[in-house]
């Protein structure tokens, strides 16, 4: 045995995993901070925007304008994913992360800084709308540009692993958004709150874009593209390639994620709101159930996301999905109660089951692509599915909850979108043993 050689392979080995912990890391940093910027508006939605910027309404039409507004990004969402999935394909994966995260911080901060209704009256929802709008366009682009970095950067037996260290920028960036409103809500009273504190959260968000951009500029493109973009081999129009030849990867891949998108917005917009107005949960409890839920997600993402690369990723999503099914009535049983420790528990539950299936699918979508589309097709089968998903999730749940006045016609509402997303799901073939090199999609 050569000790140079042993000494030199253990050298590049040392290095190369350096090299993943850090853009692991810079992956969760900077998808939180695009996904803080987005749940801090979903969080001030259920709470604090129906009487900010449409105060003439009673409270039911008030919170349906605001998850309105809310929603109105995930139109955004899928241009921004046409738009920056062409130029990720085009001219790389890391320019389009560091263009959408500063879109993004700019948006959230001048969120912070908008008059309300009592001083511009109409004009203070439209420019709400618009910003949110930018949000969406910034969180089309950025998702998929944070998934690449990872999953084609990663070892090819650990990118549900890493694929699931950009899936916790969602819990982290829901815990702390709700961190922040709960520390408003706890120090501030409600009338200060409604008056000033809601900005408080938007403004602070300026901080964590400044993070990460300093973590994404010290990363490097990843192998994958670079080996297409040495070869001068880019599409020339990635949407069209992807569109004409493999849109049945992009509509089975959006509908098999959307009831992601469904579980997490029941609980993190849809129950805030349902625990408040309806059970007389305090602010400060619900948002407490929904910061220590988080918590646990972040914890069992990376699980799931590991054990999808030993046994593969449908299994694992599958097994998600349906238990997200089997709680959706338990959940509410035990809201109902009234009770914080039942309905905490109503909340890890359901969170457990979310992860399961959001840990794996971001490393399934990616793989489902070829080099040359994957940008584009990753970020246009997510986005799909948020529009699928989470963005009629607070307007169709909070419509059926005034009609029934039953949380089980939410509890039915989440069970069929659970059967439609198992169902493309298994339309769909397994990919945890693909080779991300080869620039040909998986067949359906």
């Amino acid at each position: 045995m050569n000790p140079a050689r042993t000494v030199a392979g253990t050298f590049e080995t040392d290095k190369a995993e350096h090299s993943m912990k850090r853009i692991a890391v810079a992956s969760v940093i900077g998808t939180t901070v695009e996904w803080y910027d987005l749940f801090v508006f979903a969080t001030a939605s259920a709470l604090v925007f129906n009487k900010v910027f449409f105060p003439g309404s009673v409270p039911l039409i008030g919170t349906l304008l605001a998850f309105g507004t809310f929603a109105s990004a995930y139109l955004a969402r899928i241009v921004g994913a046409a738009l920056f999935g062409h130029f990720g394909d085009r001219l790389g994966r890391k320019s389009m992360l560091l263009v959408s995260l500063v879109m993004m911080g700019i948006a959230t901060f001048c969120i912070g800084l908008l008059p309300d209704y009592a001083s511009i009256g109409i004009w203070a929802p439209l420019l709400l709308l618009t910003l949110r709008i930018v949000q969406g366009l910034a969180l089309g682009g950025e998702w998929g540009g944070a998934v690449l970095m990872a999953v084609e950067h990663a070892p090819a037996n650990q990118r549900g692993l890493y694929g699931s260290w950009v899936q916790i920028g969602v819990p982290a960036g829901t815990l702390i958004a709700n961190l922040v409103f709960l520390l408003s809500n706890a120090v501030l009273a409600d009338g200060a709150l409604l008056a000033w504190g809601w900005r408080i959260p938007f403004l602070v968000s300026v901080l964590l874009v400044f993070v990460g951009l300093y973590v994404r500029l010290n990363t490097s493109e990843t192998p994958t593209f670079r080996k297409v973009k040495d070869a001068d081999a880019q599409v020339k129009v990635p949407l069209a390639e992807l569109l004409s030849k493999h849109w049945k990867q992009v509509l089975l891949g959006g509908i098999a994620t959307m009831s992601t998108g469904t579980s997490f917005n029941l609980i993190v917009a849809f129950g805030l709101t349902y625990g408040t107005q309806t059970l007389g949960f305090s602010r400060g409890a619900m948002l407490t159930i929904a910061l220590i839920s988080c918590a646990l997600c972040i914890l069992m993402l990376p699980a799931f996301g590991r054990l999808s690369d030993l046994i593969g990723r449908k299994p694992v999503i599958v097994g998600g999905i349906v238990a997200e099914a089997l709680l959706a009535f338990p959940l509410f049983w035990l809201l109902d109660t009234r009770e914080f420790p039942f309905a905490l528990l109503g909340y890890l539950l359901m969170m457990t089951a979310f992860a399961a299936n959001y840990g794996p699918i971001a490393t399934f979508l990616a793989e489902l692509f070829g080099t040359q589309v994957r940008y584009s097709g990753l970020s246009v089968s997510y986005m799909l599915s948020g529009l699928l998903g989470s963005a009629a999730t607070p307007i169709i749940t909070t419509a059926l909850l005034s009609a029934t006045g039953k949380g089980s016609s939410v509890a039915w509402f989440m069970v069929g979108s659970a059967v439609v997303s198992t169902g493309a799901l298994l339309m769909l073939a397994e990919t945890h043993r693909r080779d991300l090199a080869a620039t040909t999609p998986l067949s359906c």
